[in-house]
């Protein structure tokens, strides 16, 4: 194993390991620091950023993070490395990459050819020596297009899960929450329930209410009920109306052990959701959900720092063409991203990694009630990831998930985005809202009052046959 030495006037920094620079070049985060990888000081995190940044890319193809042999996720990102798409770059160190990145000739076209040779860690690297105005301009680069019932990912939209959650999943209380989020132009990315009871009896009696909305008013949308990936998997072996496959991911084995996961169970749910052909526009099926933390709180995080762990958990998302991939970003708590300065930077540089592997990155723009971040530093992030282009975010009423307890992007604060930027949802659900002469967007506010009662009674009908 390498290490790495810097002379800094009298002071000489010595780096025992790639996975050391890399942790140490990392911007300030409490995780880290819990972990014990972070660097001491602020000029020691600068001397370990400039090592990155003369370090030649190709490093990362020789000296793995994580043992070939140890680890599942190391053994998917070599064995999947495309060596000619990466001649493009090979002669570049990090900070070249970077300069490469933010150039003007570089376009998504130039993006897309080097995609597949780019490894999570070149990209969690370089994303280390960047700004957030960095991170934003090339993530706005990468268009990453998918497609099930309707079209994700497109210039110029930004789309939303409507996530009606429920602290006792009372079919009223989700379907009232699929009414108001519907009403301001929400749901296009898809209708997504956390269960509060995990149990495949209960996972498919939400399928099947969500289903029934979306067949009864022929809304060009996708659902998921995000419980583990076996019970979706035994749900679709009895019949479920199945759209998503969800499955929150990490970026280490031990960490996807801890979630009851491997590439080989996730390549049986994504085979049995392709197998049900139940989407109209393409055939993207699976959901996942990741998060800076989610290894060192697994203690599956062999020394890396947070967000390298972060970005290695896309090569296994991007194995299966999902539709949708978000980063939960503040969920896990201050322990891992304390205030709000650390999750808007974790948010931008998870999304930017995202895209730059070719995922349909959206963000869950979120924080914790004892973290300290409030919802004006949520309303910083969902700007900037506007102008990012974010495939999509969260619309829950009111910001407050009343079932998981904590604060993230309400329906209005998706109309606030659309709004100032400029954005649409996604091309055939807006059109779909055009028709139904819901469009609050273009003002069509008494719409409200004029178009509840036929929603409210077809949906009193659904939840009595469920």
């Amino acid at each position: 194993m390498a290490s790495y030495r810097y002379q800094l006037g009298t002071q000489t920094y010595q780096f025992g390991s790639l996975a050391e620079v890399m942790a140490k070049a990392t911007p300030l985060r409490s995780g880290d620091q819990l972990a014990g990888v972070c660097a001491h000081s602020a000029e020691e995190r600068v001397v370990a950023q400039m090592v990155l940044a003369d370090l030649p890319l190709r490093v990362f193809l020789n000296e793995a993070l994580i043992p070939y042999e140890k680890d599942e996720i190391t053994r998917l990102i070599i064995d999947e490395h495309d060596a000619d798409a990466f001649k493009t770059i090979s002669h570049l160190t990090v900070g070249d990459f970077r300069n490469w990145l933010l150039q003007e000739t570089t376009t998504d076209f130039e993006l897309a050819k080097v995609r597949s040779g780019i490894t999570p860690e070149m990209a969690a690297a370089v994303s280390k020596i960047m700004r957030n105005q960095d991170l934003i301009l090339v993530a706005k680069k990468c268009q990453v297009i998918t497609k099930f019932r309707n079209t994700i990912g497109l210039p110029g939209h930004l789309s939303t899960r409507l996530q009606p959650n429920h602290p006792t999943d009372d079919i009223n209380g989700i379907a009232a929450s699929i009414f108001d989020g519907l009403m301001y132009g929400n749901g296009d990315a898809v209708f997504g329930i956390n269960p509060a009871t995990d149990s495949v009896t209960q996972a498919m009696k939400l399928m099947k209410l969500m289903d029934d909305v979306i067949q009864h008013y022929e809304i060009p949308t996708q659902s998921c009920v995000l419980t583990h990936v076996t019970n979706t998997i035994e749900a679709i072996e009895k019949g479920a109306p199945v759209d998503l496959v969800f499955q929150s991911i990490g970026g280490t084995e031990a960490t996807n052990q801890g979630f009851g996961i491997n590439a080989n169970v996730l390549a049986e749910a994504y085979d049995a959701a392709l197998s049900l052909n139940r989407g109209t526009v393409g055939n993207n099926v699976m959901y996942f959900e990741t998060g800076q933390g989610s290894s060192l709180s697994a203690n599956g995080h062999h020394g890396l720092d947070q967000q390298t762990c972060e970005a290695r958990a896309y090569a296994l998302a991007r194995k299966f063409n999902p539709l949708l991939v978000n980063t939960v970003v503040g969920f896990i708590g201050p322990e891992y991203l304390f205030d709000g300065k650390q999750i808007i930077r974790a948010g931008l540089e998870d999304h930017f990694c995202g895209k730059l592997l070719g995922l349909p990155m959206g963000c869950d723009i979120c924080y914790t009630n004892h973290a300290y971040a409030d919802q004006n530093d949520m309303d910083n992030l969902l700007t900037l990831l506007g102008v990012a282009e974010c495939s999509f975010i969260m619309g829950i009423p009111g910001s407050d998930d009343i079932m998981l307890n904590y604060q993230t992007t309400s329906f209005h604060d998706a109309l606030y985005a659309r709004q100032v930027l400029g954005l649409r949802p996604a091309p055939e659900f807006d059109a779909w809202l055009k028709a139904m002469k819901i469009s609050p967007q273009d003002n069509h506010v008494q719409l409200n009052n004029e178009l509840a009662p036929s929603f409210i009674q077809p949906l009193r009908l659904i939840q009595e046959a469920s």
